[in-house]
């Protein structure tokens, strides 16, 4: 390889070199650097080199195009995903640096930590071979364990942690099983090269391989029925964590299902549609009916993950350029719903410490107007009611489904969706109508601004979703 073109694959994985590098740099820093602030410096040091990975990948990165032998990929998929995963991940780590402060747990390998695992899932999202797509999952994973576990002195985070890394390394397993089938069959790790071999003809063991490779995959998203790790390691989990757990990596695992899929899969869609229809369906019942009778609400957003989750596999299951789009809207206003809620939940901090049962959310209306109100936005985005953002995600999801001929799924979610929405309106009962005496403690002024810029943005956005309706046109997508 020569140095230009080393060069030229370097400039394609400029978020990538910024995320290893700062992170490393900043262990270096953390190591060395003494005194009580250390902490405080490294996470926000992590904050901004998140933001600069987003940055980058936005603006920096020019053009489109395959870097080391067309192990990775950089296009608009890529480029849109690098920056909402690195984004969302600076406002959880945001939302992380007082509850870190508060339970005594500011140590420089949180933040840390969470760069290592954001650096995996930009590489997923590029991921155009079969062994880089290992790698980015495995470098995710690896530090999401011990995110989970971070809270050592805690019964729960011990357990979350162990859960999660026994289950994650079965899935790991799954999915390396699979993919060494696919090589086997197809010759190739390169997506390119596997779409060449899956073209030529049907092949059985192509087929069970992508299976594997499928329910590897699942795991990650915590789709039904590969998703009973999620509730206990949400439950468990120090809340920023979970607040983490819920969006970046989602994001991220469900773009590189989307993209192992549609790439070398995408010419026998027939054989593996039904797989992700059944994935999909599994995924929002669980969801619907799981959380109805859960009363700690991180479980219940645990149950809220997996029945989202369902509704993004069901745009991946329509398979085109516009369930491609649906899903990214989806997906991002999912992020936004959700970050803020968990805004919302660190909130609930008496001054005996965290509390997270929903019967505590009991009169939040008039004890905190402010927070209460964005609370309930929140819910009724998140649970797709109408004339919020996140029906608009819903909606758009259901239409691509619909557009490819998908009635009885498209049916069966918008079914599901309003089983869902009664749970979200149960947590706004209690918030509006319920009393209680417990009073919280004032939050720290990021996540108070946080959950309420979220609750505005599921009203304020829908400009924004009206513009992007019109560049989907402009495209020639059929929105």
């Amino acid at each position: 390889m020569t140095a230009d073109m080393l060069s030229q694959d370097l400039s394609l994985l400029i978020p990538e070199l910024v995320l290893a590098g700062g992170a490393m740099a900043l262990l270096m820093l953390g190591v060395f650097l003494k005194g009580d602030k250390t902490s405080i410096l490294i996470q926000w040091l992590t904050i901004g080199l998140l933001v600069a990975a987003g940055l980058a990948a936005l603006f920096l990165v020019s053009g489109e195009g395959t870097a080391f032998n067309g192990s990775f990929i950089f296009d608009s998929l890529a480029r849109f995903s690098k920056t909402a995963i690195a984004l969302v991940a600076a406002i959880a780590m945001l939302l992380a640096m007082p509850y870190l402060k508060a339970e005594n747990l500011g140590k420089i390998e949180y933040p840390v930590l969470v760069a290592l695992a954001v650096t995996g899932m930009v590489m997923m999202v590029s991921a155009n071979d079969l062994i880089a797509m290992y790698m980015g999952i495995e470098l995710q994973s690896l530090a999401l364990y011990v995110l989970a576990a971070f809270n050592r002195d805690s019964l729960r985070a011990s357990e979350a942690g162990l859960k999660y890394f026994v289950l994650g390394a079965l899935s790991s397993g799954l999915l390396l099983y699979g993919a060494s089938l696919v090589y086997g069959f197809a010759g190739s790790t390169g997506f390119a090269d596997i779409a060449l071999a899956v073209e030529s003809g049907s092949n059985v063991g192509l087929t069970v391989g992508l299976v594997f490779v499928i329910c590897g995959l699942a795991f990650k998203v915590s789709a039904a029925p590969f998703h009973m790790w999620t509730p206990d390691v949400y439950e468990g989990a120090p809340t920023p964590v979970t607040a983490f757990f819920a969006t970046a990596p989602k994001f991220a695992a469900i773009v590189l299902l989307a993209r192992v899929l549609m790439e070398p899969f995408g010419s026998v869609v027939d054989q593996w549609r039904d797989v992700i229809w059944m994935i999909a369906v599994l995924s929002m019942g669980v969801g619907a009916f799981g959380a109805l009778t859960q009363q700690n609400i991180k479980r219940l957003m645990a149950y809220s993950s997996i029945g989202n989750m369902g509704y993004a596999l069901v745009a991946v299951a329509a398979a085109s350029q516009t369930s491609l789009w649906a899903l990214l809207v989806f997906m991002s206003l999912y992020m936004v719903g959700v970050i803020g809620s968990f805004a919302g939940i660190l909130s609930m901090r008496t001054r005996e410490g965290m509390v997270e049962q929903v019967s505590d959310l009991a009169g939040l209306a008039q004890r905190n107007p402010g927070l209460g109100w964005s609370m309930t936005a929140l819910m009724f985005s998140i649970g797709g009611l109408p004339f919020m953002v996140g029906f608009f995600g819903k909606f758009f999801v259901v239409y691509a489904a619909v557009q490819a001929d998908l009635m009885i799924l498209a049916v069966l979610a918008v079914l599901f969706s309003v089983v869902g929405a009664a749970y979200y309106l149960r947590i706004v009962k209690v918030i509006w109508f319920d009393s209680s005496d417990i009073e919280f403690v004032p939050a720290a002024v990021s996540t108070y601004w946080v959950a309420r810029i979220a609750g505005l943005a599921t009203i304020l956005l829908l400009p924004a979703l009206g513009w992007l309706v019109f560049r989907a046109y402009s495209v020639g997508l059929s929105l």
